[in-house]
């Protein structure tokens, strides 16, 4: 009999189905691997096991009866623990104190029981204290550490639940090779004590290293499951984007007219989150960034813009740039777009004109500007991605998302930039939205505008990049063009070790 057993979940949010038919069996003594592209529906499995979300339909087994589950905490109590992909830690508590967070020592009904707490982190510090780096205290707060760090307290948390059932959404994606060999000899004698393990990873080696069976979702589908040692790296990717066959053909970037002179150059670029970055991009071509989320693709792009430190060169048109401000970027010639336009783009509570001319003013250098000409360039620029509103005096709130996003773009069309850096600009936008963009983009890149375009959506990519590379681990591992930009090729690059 199975541990864990889920038949038919299905989880909506409104008119998206985060996850139509999601079917998992883990036994007991087993690690088994969950895998499946960017939103395929593994994080919305994990968490309907966790108590995070509730399902709309289907059936949740736990040795054989069905699981009803209220809240994290019920789930705690039946035994289920998790590693969050998002690390849930508390940043001005010590990591002691994490690591205990979900059932705290108590004394007395009320009291924080200090002894007992300190006792019990050290038990699972110890876990890895060879690896988690001298300057790791258990008796420091958490946000004083490093990535990595942060990563193996919210791994020592979840292996203080003690719980029979154990979900890691991730859990190495920031550890270097030592502290990965560690939690794996973990989780090794976590199997030979009966625990049932569910590893999510995006590291193809991780996965045939580690896993007794692996699970694919597809499209918010389970496909099918595997032996590790009945199955390999092909034909998982295949199971991952389909048959091989049937993504032979994509579609091919027209070839525009510019192409061959370099634009902007990047050698040796390194920062936080990406490293020994090199690339060209010519005039009128749209560079793709593929690959998995957070593999470096974002951080390259705000570096570009000077919104990150960096160390090595980049050129425009041969003349170096010294991004060190976002103001220099623009000045430069560079724009920036990012998909967060909630945090990164969006000036809330001002009016549509104030959020399509910042840019300009700042250009122009402009103390004060004419209504007449301003409201002008405004409208012309909202014209060219067929933005609907109401007025120009209204609040950029009262637009829909992907009408607040036009507008985002739009700020950078009154005065056409060199280079255009867009971040996963389609981020929660409308299909409408996203072909309006798409077209603008294609548009630009034919008038000689360099474009670099990151989309965690492997089909928008294939369908608008001339060229893709393809980052894992912070570094570009494989360039594809041509006839080689295939949705399997770019899975199998995303998944496989990184270099």
């Amino acid at each position: 009999m199975a541990k864990l057993k889920l038949s038919g979940v299905r989880k909506a949010y409104g008119a998206t189905v985060a996850l139509s038919r999601g079917d998992l069996e883990i036994e007991t003594g087993e690690v088994h691997v969950l895998i499946g592209a960017n939103g395929s529906g593994k994080s919305t499995l994990c968490k309907i096991v966790a108590g995070v979300v509730k399902p709309d339909a289907g059936e949740v087994l736990l040795d054989g009866q069905p699981m009803a589950v209220s809240g994290p905490q019920a789930a705690r109590a039946l035994g289920i623990g998790i590693f969050y992909q998002e690390l849930s830690l508390a940043a001005h508590r010590t990591v002691a104190e994490n690591i205990c967070l979900p059932d705290m020592p108590v004394r007395g009904g009320v009291f924080v029981d200090q002894s007992a707490l300190s006792a019990r982190a050290a038990r699972y510090a110890a876990l890895f204290a060879d690896v988690a780096g001298d300057d790791f205290d258990a008796d420091g707060p958490v946000d004083a550490l490093r990535a990595d760090q942060r990563q193996l307290v919210e791994i020592m948390k979840a292996l203080a639940s003690e719980a029979p059932v154990l979900i890691f959404d991730e859990p190495t994606s920031a550890l270097d090779r030592a502290q990965v060999e560690r939690f794996f000899q973990i989780l090794r004698g976590l199997r030979q004590e009966g625990r049932a393990i569910v590893f999510i990873s995006h590291r193809m080696d991780e996965i045939f290293e580690i896993g007794d069976r692996v699970t694919v979702i597809r499209d918010g589908e389970t496909v099918g499951t595997r032996r590790i040692a009945e199955t390999n790296p092909a034909e998982v990717v295949e199971m991952m984007v389909g048959a091989r066959s049937a993504l032979a053909a994509e579609p091919v970037a027209e070839a525009a007219s510019f192409r061959g002179e370099t634009l902007l150059g990047v050698d040796g670029l390194s920062g936080p989150g990406f490293r020994d970055i090199s690339l060209r991009v010519a005039r009128g071509e749209v560079l793709g960034l593929g690959g998995l989320h957070g593999q470096g693709q974002s951080a390259l792009l705000k570096a570009l813009f000077g919104a990150l430190a960096t160390s090595g060169e980049a050129t425009l048109d041969g003349v170096a740039l010294s991004n060190a401000t976002p103001r220099q970027a623009i000045r430069s010639g560079l724009a920036y777009v990012s998909g967060d336009r909630g945090r990164d783009g969006v000036i809330h509570g001002r009016p549509i004109i104030e959020n399509v001319t910042p840019i300009h003013f700042l250009l122009k250098g402009l103390q004060i500007a004419r209504p007449a000409p301003l409201r002008e360039k405004a409208l012309a620029a909202l014209k060219t991605l067929n933005t609907r509103f109401a007025g120009l005096s209204l609040p950029i709130n009262s637009l829909s998302g992907g009408n607040q996003q036009k507008v985002v773009i739009a700020r950078w069309l009154i005065d056409r930039p060199r280079v255009l850096l867009l971040d996963d600009p389609t981020k929660g936008i409308d299909l409408s939205a996203k072909a309006d963009l798409f077209a603008l983009i294609r548009k630009l890149a034919s008038e000689g505008m360099g474009i670099v375009l990151y989309s965690s959506e492997d089909a928008e990519l294939l369908a608008n990049s001339d060229r893709i590379l393809v980052f894992n681990g912070g570094r570009v591992t494989r360039e594809l063009r041509g006839e080689e930009r295939t949705r399997f090729n770019l899975t199998q690059a995303a998944y496989e070790a990184a270099r």
